[in-house]
């Protein structure tokens, strides 16, 4: 028998094996994944069983969860009973039960595995979705409970994990509110138990760890975000920090109220990976405030198929400004009656155009443009090598962003209130 100190926040979760799915999230040394060690081996100890523990890469495990695992065996007294062989990585216990780990980049060899009733997903931001739901598909044993356990430090929102446990705002779905969590700690929602940790959570941190993490804040807002507060969020730099979503019926009754609002339409093309993307906006000079009102985002459409869908842009005759880079597509929807121009693009149009959408002092949209939602309400920049924003480059390819470009082709959010600026506005709303 030895005793063995737990830190309090974990000690219901070490025993609590009532749900399917087990979902840690927490900062640096909070000490969740310790406890998933800790509780696996007592779970083996107690049932014959065989546990995967998984990672995206394989070879990650020795210096992680092997390492840790063989330590607590060490550190409980029970090497001389419990064998933790290294190659190929593998625990096994006196009762029969076993530990196998296995590396989501080499997915042939999970075929080969039977009768896993638990399966421990270290990290598992960092594994594909796919890979989840492949795991998912290997979990099965013919009479024990089964159980799958997610450890990981928060990403972005854009991270499957996230969308999976917690919101997915493009299918408007919600299970668990992140807010909650961070609120409650711990919840169990349907077949899932959530907790939540930080580096307060293990009284066996030094000071210094902790006072190391709360100087991130200073100069790094994003990385204190993960490390210290173990929450998810957006990782990087918004591009449109001003976007904000408001309830349909709310905008249609806010626009009835503008005194002179400028009404614009943009389209940009795709067909296999990107998308036909035709956004209607509209522009409250005064205030300098742009509605995106209307959407139209779909791909893998013919262009005789996609006419077919947007025709009441025939009848409306609304002037539809589109990707300049494919003038033959923009001539097939003229020779069908679209009232369609192309716009301008030239060498840092890219820049100059993400430089005027960022002018607006608020972006709103309508709940009813889920995909301008899910692009732009969480759009960030990519970096280069030295960590330094690349102005016109985005972590995704928003295709929504695209067609708010062409829309505002030859308009201007004017800075300063000057009666030139009053001139070309004037000029604008005629056009």
């Amino acid at each position: 028998m030895v005793e063995k100190e737990v830190n309090p926040h974990f000690e219901d979760f070490l025993f609590d094996w009532s749900t399917k799915f087990q979902f840690l999230v927490g900062g640096y040394g909070s000490s969740k994944s310790y406890h998933v060690a800790l509780k696996l081996i007592l779970k083996l100890l107690k049932e014959k069983r065989t546990a995967l523990v998984v990672r995206e890469v394989y070879d990650t495990h020795r210096d992680s969860t092997f390492s840790l695992l063989e330590e607590l065996v060490i550190d409980l007294q029970l090497d001389d009973r419990i064998k933790c062989m290294s190659s190929p990585m593998q625990i096994r216990f006196p009762n029969g039960s076993k530990i196998i780990f296995k590396g989501m980049d080499k997915p042939a060899k999970l075929k080969s595995i039977n009768n896993v009733s638990i399966v421990w997903i270290e990290e598992c931001s960092e594994v594909k979705y796919a890979g989840f739901k492949e795991l998912l598909g290997r979990l099965r044993h013919p009479t024990l409970k089964l159980h799958m356990i997610l450890s990981t430090n928060p990403v972005g929102e854009d991270n499957w994990s996230f969308k999976h446990f917690f919101k997915d705002e493009l299918n408007n779905r919600l299970i668990l509110d992140d807010e909650d969590l961070y609120d409650q700690r711990t919840k169990v929602v349907n077949d899932t138990y959530y907790h939540h940790s930080t580096a307060d959570d293990n009284i066996f941190l030094p000071e210094s760890y902790i006072e190391q993490l709360e100087e991130m804040k200073e100069y790094d807002p994003d990385l204190y975000r993960i490390a210290r507060k173990g929450r998810f969020g957006v990782n990087g730099i918004k591009v449109l920090p001003q976007f904000e979503v408001m309830a349909h019926e709310e905008l249609e009754a806010t626009l009835r109220r503008l005194p002179n609002p400028i009404k614009r339409v943009g389209m940009d093309f795709g067909f296999e990976d990107s998308y036909n993307a035709l956004y209607r906006l509209v522009i409250d000079p005064n205030r300098k405030y742009l509605y995106i009102i209307w959407e139209y985002y779909k791909n893998k459409m013919t262009d005789d198929l996609t006419a077919e869908e947007i025709k009441e842009f025939k009848q409306t005759r609304e002037l539809i400004r589109a990707d300049s880079a494919e003038p033959k597509t923009i001539q097939f929807y003229k020779q069908q009656g679209f009232n369609m121009r192309a716009a301008k693009k030239f060498q840092g149009s890219r820049l100059q155009y993400t430089r005027k959408v960022k002018r607006f002092k608020k972006i709103i949209c309508s709940d009813q443009c889920p995909n301008a939602i899910f692009e732009l309400k969480t759009l960030t920049y990519k970096k280069d090598k030295n960590d330094i924003i690349i102005p016109d480059e985005f972590n995704i390819d928003p295709h929504s962003l695209s067609a708010i470009w062409y829309a505002l082709d030859d308009y201007e959010v004017s800075d300063l209130k000057s009666p030139i600026d009053r001139y070309k506005q004037m000029a604008q709303r005629r056009r």
